[in-house]
């Protein structure tokens, strides 16, 4: 955090503190562009007034802040609100065969969560959705970070995926007989409508804020089928039925197109990667509000690592080739098509901090630059249904805040060049 002492810098902006008295009456930014999240043009010299963690007023014009103010010269730079990520897997990042540990205590991927939350953090990404770990460590890391005792960006998670036996989130896929008990619910392994109840409620018991299932095949599980469906049309009703009851939100892992329309038809949030989604799935998404997160990011990873021999295992290689071209194409013809959308990276497949690269590929594959922009705030405040507090800059809106050297209207790739960062009203070096 800035002291309110002395001026400092973060990247290449000074924070310029006016005056001594440790209760600042208001936050005063100079903005020389402003990006606020909902408009679709661009505003120049803007002033962003903020009191506490609260933004008071959005003025035309650079107002003059007072003695006591904090002021905070913005004027060279973009300002935007703090961008959101609704697919990160903070514990993990995917390691070739040759870099990958013999082995790995749980623990570690606590421990290494708490890094991919800072990195995330400074890259932009003030709230970000987990939807699957091992179980505990993104509520933990979440709990931490509200109570102010790590960095990092507000966490809603799923804590571990729902899969059903040998589907994709299966924690005892790739594992000889002998070395394994039969996972229950309560592991994250479903069979029936009956048993999805039990997962759901333990999801709930442990604090989760929404669930993940995974209702196909995945790429980087040691499975052979990436995109048939694992969860009949009844599991998949059940799960949605079971989280409404809780107020929790339904993200989808899907790849093949069945899988993720029994998803749809039975009302969940979003569907994740959505690779070989087809017309009729664009078609149902539209009817019922269904959210699509692309993950393009991801998709390119892993088909670029395809082509190295014994990055993935064999039986991970041909998928990862194949599903990576696919996402950019499907990502287009939805966009195209009016299928909503929210920012999602699958960061962790690919190496945390690097989330500004989903942007480019969105772009590449024909988002406008400001829609992209949109898609990682006031649509992931949609999809979580936040709008009313975070997503956009306007008075009484939470003072999530970030700048940028550059236009990234002129060129999106500029978003990983962050030199604000700014939580609840306060800046981050």
């Amino acid at each position: 955090m800035f002291s309110l002492k002395k001026p400092i810098l973060i990247g290449l902006t000074s924070i310029v503190v006016l005056g001594s008295n440790a209760n600042q009456a208001e936050t005063i930014i100079h903005a020389g562009k402003l990006i606020d999240g909902q408009k679709d043009t661009v505003q120049s010299k803007m002033t962003i007034v903020i009191n506490d963690n609260l933004i008071t007023d959005v003025i035309k014009g650079y107002k003059d802040p007072s003695d006591n103010d904090t002021y905070l010269d913005l004027k060279d730079q973009t300002v935007l609100p703090g961008l959101m990520d609704m697919h990160v897997h903070f514990g993990g990042e995917y390691q070739s065969k040759a870099e990958r540990p013999i082995k790995v205590e749980k623990e570690m991927e606590a421990i290494l969560a708490s890094e991919h939350a800072r990195v995330t953090f400074h890259a932009g990404f003030t709230t970000v959705r987990q939807v699957g770990d091992s179980g505990m460590v993104a509520i933990s890391l979440r709990d931490a970070i509200n109570q102010g005792k790590v960095i990092g960006p507000r966490i809603h998670t799923s804590g571990k995926s729902i899969a059903t036996t040998g589907g994709h989130a299966d924690p005892t896929n790739g594992k000889a007989v002998d070395d394994y008990h039969f996972p229950l619910p309560e592991d994250g392994v479903v069979n029936g409508p009956y048993e999805v109840y039990t997962a759901v409620r333990q999801r709930y018991k442990d604090g989760a804020d929404g669930i993940k299932i995974t209702v196909t095949g995945g790429v980087l599980s040691p499975a052979k089928s990436g995109d048939n469906p694992q969860f009949t049309q009844e599991e998949v009703n059940a799960v949605v039925t079971a989280a409404k009851d809780y107020g929790m939100w339904v993200a989808v892992h899907a790849h093949g197109a069945e899988g993720m329309k029994r998803a749809i038809r039975a009302g969940v949030d979003s569907i994740e990667h959505g690779t070989f989604m087809d017309d009729e799935a664009m078609d149902l998404m539209i009817k019922n509000g269904t959210y699509y997160v692309p993950t393009i990011s991801a998709g390119e990873f892993v088909a670029a690592k395809s082509k190295i021999d014994n990055y993935f295992p064999e039986i991970v290689r041909p998928k990862a080739a194949s599903v990576g071209p696919q996402i950019g194409d499907t990502f287009s013809k939805a966009y195209k098509k009016g299928v909503k959308i929210a920012f999602g990276t699958d960061a962790g497949v690919q190496p945390h901090g690097t989330n500004w690269e989903e942007f480019v590929f969105m772009v590449k594959n024909g988002m406008p630059e400001m829609k992209a922009i949109q898609s990682a705030t006031m649509e992931t405040a949609k999809l979580l249904k936040i709008e009313d507090t975070l997503g956009s800059i306007e008075a009484g809106k939470i003072a999530d805040i970030i700048a940028v050297e550059g236009d990234p209207l002129d060129d999106i790739s500029v978003l990983k060049d962050i030199v604000l960062v700014m939580k609840d009203g306060k800046a981050y070096e």
